[in-house]
């Protein structure tokens, strides 16, 4: 069986895909940038590159399908996403009626159709029912609200919850929901590719827990170990709140005016067809919330943090650049010696060495970190030239040493939230490039507060910091 896979760029159409690979699928991915996958699929995946709007791209893309995931929205790609919607889902479905295409599965949303629904939700549903109209075996989830790491409704919610010690809440926050881990919501979708044949079905699915978008916002704040003060008023329209939203967290503003527009609808299951037909059980919102918190740490954990310099071209903004939770500062240079020279002058920071610049900063650092309980900066170091992973270094603990390449150190100073320390050396055209990334996963309001704070001091430490070192490597 050959499965064609729209969207797979996106959050859902990413995590699918590892699913399907790993079931042993074929796999054709159609990406309008396919670069985005490189490295990312398996041997038995293809990746075309085309658009999923264009006829030609998608009749191509068809071609010897028997399974088709359309997993395609429009809502961030301007004012009239409906339009683009409908047009897309018309295309792809008379390519793949054209192209003898046996099954085709969508993922849409759920609400009750009625003319309540918002503009977001009349669209998902429209999809649905173009899709069906072909005539072919089309199998429709209806899904609320994603609960994982990537998931734009999960990162709404942890944004909001990290930054406002004080929410005001409107009305609509008090809908009911049925929200659903992302593991559920791919174990659906897989699952759908063995169903027997028959006629066009609707499968609502979600968690065991009906809930409020708010007592989401609380089972994430109480996982995080925040208090949050939530304030319910009922004069916040739709419009209002999206202006407040622009507000506190504008990377999010453009789509989230159309998501909260849908959540004056009430997205709960209301038949138990899915549960039935399927042998998924999911998990409760306690669940899903802790692992998307896991995912969200495994997965920034498992990247080259040296990556960050592909932002470079950024404007350099104060306080750094953000990665989910994350704030991050990187900095990176390039120095003509060969990679084991460079890492061994990293290898020797800390201790008796010092810390290349500011040290004495650094003593004072630690002196107030002593006074709070800490461990300051006196514990030193196991070696004065080598590092292994688990070694104590000072304030830190070495968490990955990979010779001659990478040395990563955790925090262990008192502070509120997680820190990390990485360095990286990249051998390039006979010189390497030395990356160094400091990162920090504050812990609400009191930890954005403290990061942005010491901002000053980090440009001036971690500036003369990556300048000592290439003094030292290049130092005979």
């Amino acid at each position: 069986m050959k499965i064609l896979l729209t969207g797979a760029t996106g959050y859902v159409g990413g995590v699918l895909l590892e699913q399907l690979e790993a079931s042993g699928h074929v796999v054709r991915c159609l990406a309008r940038r396919p670069h985005k996958l490189a490295g990312k699929t398996g041997p038995n995946t293809e990746v075309l590159a085309g658009d999923a709007s264009d006829p030609s791209d998608l009749a191509r893309a068809c071609v010897g399908i028997d399974t088709a995931y359309w997993l395609v929205h429009s809502m961030e790609s301007g004012v009239d996403f409906e339009r683009a919607d409908r047009l897309a889902a018309e295309r792809f479905a008379e390519a793949a009626k054209a192209a003898g295409v046996k099954r085709i599965i969508y993922l849409g949303g759920l609400g009750a159709d009625d003319d309540t629904l918002s503009a977001h939700l009349r669209s998902r549903h429209e999809v649905g029912a173009i899709l069906r109209a072909s005539g072919l075996d089309v199998v429709e989830f209806r899904a609320s609200i994603i609960i994982g790491a990537g998931s734009f409704s999960f990162d709404l919610v942890r944004t909001l919850v990290e930054r406002l010690p004080v929410m005001i809440c409107p009305a609509w926050l008090a809908t009911p929901t049925q929200p659903i881990a992302i593991a559920d919501v791919v174990a659906y979708l897989a699952a759908a590719v063995d169903l027997p044949p028959g006629r066009p079905r609707i499968f609502e699915i979600g968690g065991p827990d009906r809930v409020s978008y708010g007592a989401i916002m609380q089972e994430y704040a109480r996982q995080r170990g925040l208090r949050r003060l939530m304030i319910p008023v009922p004069v916040l329209t739709p419009r209002l709140s999206s202006l407040w939203l622009k507000l506190v967290t504008p990377q999010y503003s453009k789509v989230g005016r159309k998501l909260i527009d849908g959540l004056k609808n009430p997205t709960v299951v209301t038949n138990n067809a899915a549960v039935q037909e399927f042998a998924v059980q999911p998990r409760g919102l306690t669940v899903a919330v802790r692992e998307a918190m896991i995912q969200e740490d495994t997965s920034f954990a498992g990247k080259r943090w040296a990556d960050f310099a592909d932002l470079e071209d950024l404007p350099h903004r104060y306080g750094g650049r953000t990665a989910g939770t994350r704030l991050v500062d990187h900095r990176h240079t390039v120095v003509a010696v060969e990679p084991a020279r460079a890492f061994a002058a990293i290898e020797r920071i800390g201790g008796k060495h010092g810390w290349y610049a500011c040290d004495w900063l650094w003593t004072l650092r630690g002196w107030m970190d002593r006074a709070i309980g800490g461990p300051g900066m006196s514990r030193g170091r196991r070696d004065p030239d080598k590092l292994v992973t688990g070694d104590v270094l000072d304030c830190w603990q070495v968490e990955l040493c990979e010779p001659p390449r990478r040395l990563r150190l955790a925090a262990e100073m008192k502070m509120p939230g997680r820190g990390w320390l990485e360095f990286e050396v990249v051998p390039r055209d006979g010189d390497v490039t030395i990356h160094q990334t400091a990162v920090f996963d504050p812990r609400g309001l009191g930890g954005l507060v403290y990061w942005y704070a010491i901002w000053p001091l980090h440009e001036l430490v971690f500036r003369n910091m990556l300048a000592g070192i290439v003094r030292r490597a290049v130092r005979k």
